[in-house]
């Protein structure tokens, strides 16, 4: 009875241990900065303070941010050139760089993990048709061929994520299947392969786990890219159509009107941008170090 009533409380002590052992050393700002964006994408409805596509009932057009002369709580961060408030645009924004930074990555990590495990894995033609591929894909410049596929593809939030799967599973493809090569010589893998075990077995249960830690620090480092990508394509208009809010879009609606002073409509959606990005960018370095075994504190 004694035995039956330790087990429970061993395994609650060993818990609070575990999770302080995986979240040791957590960058603090760039966590708080994801988090934050998480957190507004989903609660956007709940946050904002009004509709992101419609003017603000008792404000002005290009109202200043509320600590300028003339500005108004009514539109705490200001208002645009059809009066739209520039808050909610910024918390809506957020949604859409989270949606596309998110999926564009994960369409573009299984397009590439998929033909990585099978250039690496098969090997012959299947390896020299994959990296042939890949050596002609990473030839394009990137921005110059997303513009492309969205121009063909048409302007939309479903095209712009099928775009970014298409433009970037090359890093994930090469990386992979580097990985692979090494793996497909273990013993525990030519083990598998006498006893007689399926390729499709192999991979999922030998293959797959051990080169998930390299395909998450590519996604971590992959998100960040795919937001610029996504603004630098909304500001030149073939990204998310309006009037959906985007940072990209925002700031190319305002591009005509910085030299003018309403420096608010282009250095707030920058600054989302570049805190996002830069937050991505210092996560995935330290998941990088944590899932490396040479190089964390194990």
């Amino acid at each position: 009875m004694a035995t039956v009533s330790t087990l429970p409380r061993a395994a609650v002590l060993r818990a609070p241990g575990r999770a302080r052992k995986l979240l040791k050393d957590v960058p603090i700002l760039p966590g708080v900065i994801l988090l934050a964006l998480i957190l507004t994408a989903i609660f956007a409805d709940v946050i904002a303070p009004y509709d992101p596509t419609v003017p603000v009932a008792g404000a002005k057009v290009f109202q200043p941010p509320f600590w300028m002369n003339g500005g108004s709580l009514i539109a705490p961060f200001g208002t645009d050139f059809q009066g739209r408030d520039v808050l909610s645009r910024l918390i809506y924004g957020a949604r859409v760089s989270l949606l596309v930074g998110i999926t564009g990555t994960l369409v573009a990590g299984g397009i590439g993990l998929t033909l990585g495990i099978l250039a690496g894995y098969l090997g012959g033609w299947v390896d020299h048709a994959v990296m042939r591929l890949t050596d002609a894909w990473l030839a394009l410049p990137f921005l110059m061929f997303a513009i492309f596929l969205a121009a063909l593809l048409g302007a939309g939030v479903s095209n712009i994520i099928i775009v970014f799967g298409l433009v970037y599973w090359t890093r994930y493809a090469r990386v992979i299947r580097g990985e692979v090569l090494t793996l497909r010589e273990r013993e525990f893998v030519r083990l598998a392969q006498v006893a007689g075990v399926s390729t499709p077995k192999i991979v999922m249960r030998h293959i797959v786990p051990n080169v998930m830690n390299t395909w998450m620090v590519l996604a971590s480092l992959t998100v960040g890219v795919v937001i610029v990508t996504e603004a630098s394509l909304s500001f030149l208009g073939v990204g998310v159509p309006p009037p959906t809010p985007a940072w990209g879009s925002m700031l190319a609606d305002a591009r005509s009107t910085l030299m003018v002073g309403y420096w608010w409509l282009t250095v707030l959606p920058g600054l989302c941008i570049s805190a996002v990005v830069l937050a991505a960018n210092l996560f995935g370095d330290w998941l990088r170090v944590r899932l490396d075994p040479q190089r964390r504190d194990l």
